[in-house]
């Protein structure tokens, strides 16, 4: 199942964020991205389509990006696949991983956009070369 909010913005200028673009280059063959979210959530509609061009731009492959839809169960709580096991609370969050180990992970919002934000986080690691 995938989730509608990840279609790549057609607008979105990886020339314009190069850095972000060539870190997700880097490492495009040897990451697992898990993205959590809903088509219903404002904060995914927002973040998602921008993050899934910068993929798209990178040359992430698409059997790379595991997409987990997540619905709001009547007392706010997030139900959906991997939620417990990866301890979701809110969405979007982005898992991004290496042979199973969690690199990175964006939560919800930050001051600039997921793409831009998870890869300031792998470089600032080194998990980029």
């Amino acid at each position: 199942m995938s989730l509608d909010t990840m279609q790549p913005t057609p607008t979105w200028d990886p020339d314009s964020h190069e850095a972000t673009v060539e870190t997700f280059e880097a490492i495009a063959d040897e990451i697992t991205v898990k993205v959590w979210g809903g088509d219903w959530c404002k904060d995914c509609r927002a973040a998602l389509p921008d993050f899934a061009a910068a993929l798209d731009a990178a040359g992430v492959p698409e059997a790379s990006i595991e997409q987990y839809p997540v619905e709001k169960a009547e007392d706010g709580s997030k139900v959906g696949p991997g939620v417990e096991d990866y301890g979701i609370e809110y969405i979007p969050t982005i898992v991004v991983e290496r042979d199973g180990e969690e690199l990175v992970r964006f939560v919800e919002s930050e001051d600039v956009p997921a793409a831009i934000w998870l890869a300031d986080r792998l470089r600032e690691s080194e998990q980029v070369a």
